[in-house]
């Protein structure tokens, strides 16, 4: 499974970057609100630094504008992907776009049938928000489970990309169940680290080591 860095943070991404861990970037307004500088300057130096897919969503609400500002973001870099929203005009961008060979993230999805027409649209990618289905009583990850079966039983291309995950747990069941992209949050994706054994682990080998140099001594 590939993972992605949910966030507009450029420090953040070079931290993981520099792991060899990051396969590509997603962002969205919120996230790129919280930073500070030019949006258009921010998506190319992050494409620069991950050379991967890196989302980049548009702000216009109809299908025009939408084709619009896609064709302008994917002029910055050859790694940009369009993202835009599940709605009547979104599709229509997506296969606009699509057809012109630019790449198209759709979001906010929170059914199955949201994204089978998301990919007969020609997305490249589908993003179903898991934690957002979680918060209103529903099972997130039974929507990535009935994505993955109605893709594989007509072959779509589009790439199930699992947004919205809240905690490490999320993470591991988008990968059991076959997502093939999880976006996580910087502190979801620091949390994946963290085990108690592991730490209580290290502890002792260090501490026990500290016996070893006192016995060469």
């Amino acid at each position: 499974m590939k993972i992605f860095l949910d966030t507009a943070n450029f420090d953040e991404i070079k931290r993981v970057a520099s792991m060899g861990l990051l396969d590509g970037v997603t962002t969205n307004p919120s996230l790129v609100s919280k930073e500070t500088g030019n949006f258009r300057n921010m998506i190319k130096n992050i494409c620069d630094l991950v050379k991967g897919p890196v989302s980049a969503e548009v702000i216009s609400t109809e299908a025009e504008g939408m084709i619009e500002e896609g064709k302008s973001l994917a002029a910055l870099s050859e790694h940009v992907v369009i993202k835009v929203p599940m709605t009547p005009d979104g599709l229509v961008a997506t296969r606009a776009l699509t057809d012109e060979n630019i790449p198209v993230n759709v979001t906010l999805i929170f059914s199955a049938s949201q994204a089978l027409l998301a990919a007969k649209a020609g997305a490249a990618y589908v993003s179903p928000f898991i934690g957002r289905l979680d918060d209103i009583s529903a099972t997130g990850m039974d929507l990535i489970a009935e994505i993955r079966q109605i893709f594989d039983n007509y072959t779509y291309d589009a790439e199930i990309l699992a947004a919205s995950l809240r905690h490490p747990v999320h993470f591991v069941d988008a990968a059991r169940i076959g997502a093939d992209i999880s976006t996580l949050p910087p502190k979801v994706f620091h949390a994946l680290f963290n085990h108690p054994l592991t730490d209580s682990g290290l502890a002792t080998f260090l501490k026990d080591w500290e016996k070893v140099k006192e016995n060469a001594s």
